[in-house]
């Protein structure tokens, strides 16, 4: 399959630019990729189409605050998002600035709050900066922003958005800090939707995945084949990944609430004795076999994306087939004026799945 398959026009007015006012009232377009029928509810009416015994699985990783907005001493502007620990008082950026900065420079961020000195380049993606603060963690907590996908657009200096972005750009059962960007199809839930799903009898289960800085890297070979993915952190709890397998072998429906809680349960299910801890970089595009996802909740991902990808393999058999299903819901979507991208609006898509008796069921809302 060509990157160039995976185009699409989208006016910038349909990049949400804020989150539904309640999470659980996101419009929610149902494909089912069986069948190619598209149905059009709010993110609350999931639970219609779960049944007692489904297995939702849910990426409980945390978002950092780790943007940073700071001027040089001679006052030039740097911008800062910070990827991951490199030593105790040291982190590695992806740092864009006005001009070339100098090993040892000082570099002060949020006017002052959080004073740094830079150490200089890693590789030619990412800067190393020490941080004066013993506890840097405790002052990002403090002090930095959310790390909003470039398409967001805000106000550098509201702060009333500043904190507002910090809680909605979460998902409610966030648990476990090391992510840059959110695992987005979790930012629908409530509690009391969760609530309501365990009470119709599906049993919830959590993994973690740290979304870096790959998410939003888009496909730049001519082929799909050519292109890889940053290896991201993953950790399952044993007896989590033993109700997976369970779950699968006996025939019950595993629902991945994301393509990163997809993902992880795709890596490890493809090996006899799994890392439950470690790192994937597997890139899932069409064609490609799921050996255990039998339904995905998502949302409206960006044109030449591997998310984007991710999507087209699981909406139906076969490269084309599957991209087709996404695009034509995709059309569907912009006509109805759905929300795209991470703040946007959501996709649930089912299938036929062959129980461990070799009968297949349809799931039936």
């Amino acid at each position: 399959m060509r990157a160039d398959e995976l185009d699409y026009d989208l006016p910038a007015e349909f990049i949400a630019q804020q989150p539904a006012e309640r999470r659980e009232m996101s419009k929610l377009l149902v494909l089912n990729r069986s069948s190619g029928v598209i149905e059009h509810r709010l993110f609350r009416d999931i639970t219609e189409y779960l049944r007692p015994g489904d297995l939702l699985v849910l990426n409980n990783t945390r978002v950092l605050p780790c943007k940073l907005i700071g001027r040089r001493e001679t006052g030039g502007k740097v911008d800062a998002l910070l990827v991951r620990q490199t030593g105790p008082r040291r982190w590695a950026a992806l740092m864009r600035s006005t001009r070339h900065l100098h090993a040892g420079e000082p570099v002060n961020f949020e006017d002052g709050a959080v004073r740094t000195v830079y150490l200089g380049r890693c590789n030619d993606k990412l800067a190393i900066f020490e941080f004066e603060a013993e506890d840097v963690l405790e002052l990002l907590r403090k002090a930095a922003r959310a790390p909003l996908p470039p398409y967001i657009k805000r106000d550098p200096w509201h702060y009333n958005l500043r904190r507002f972005d910090l809680e909605r750009y979460q998902t409610v059962y966030a648990e476990k800090p090391g992510a840059i960007a959110a695992p987005t199809a979790g930012l629908h839930f409530t509690a009391e939707l969760l609530e309501q799903i365990r009470d119709i009898g599906v049993e919830t289960l959590y993994l973690t995945l740290h979304v870096g800085p790959g998410t939003f890297r888009p496909v730049k070979t001519e082929l799909l084949g050519q292109h890889s993915v940053d290896p991201e952190y993953y950790e399952v709890e044993p007896a989590v990944w033993k109700q997976i397998a369970e779950a699968h072998g006996s025939g019950r429906r595993v629902i991945a609430v994301g393509t990163t809680s997809c993902r992880v349960i795709e890596t490890l299910i493809r090996t006899e004795k799994p890392e439950l801890s470690g790192w994937t970089d597997l890139f899932i595009y069409p064609p490609f076999e799921f050996l255990c996802i039998d339904a995905l909740i998502t949302n409206f991902h960006l044109p030449r994306s591997s998310l984007l990808a991710l999507a087209c393999a699981f909406a139906g058999p076969g490269g084309l087939a599957g991209r087709e299903s996404i695009f034509a819901a995709y059309e569907q979507a912009k006509q109805r004026r759905y929300r795209f991208y991470s703040y946007g609006d959501a996709m649930f898509i089912h299938a036929a799945r062959l129980q461990a008796s070799g009968r297949r069921t349809e799931p039936q809302p």
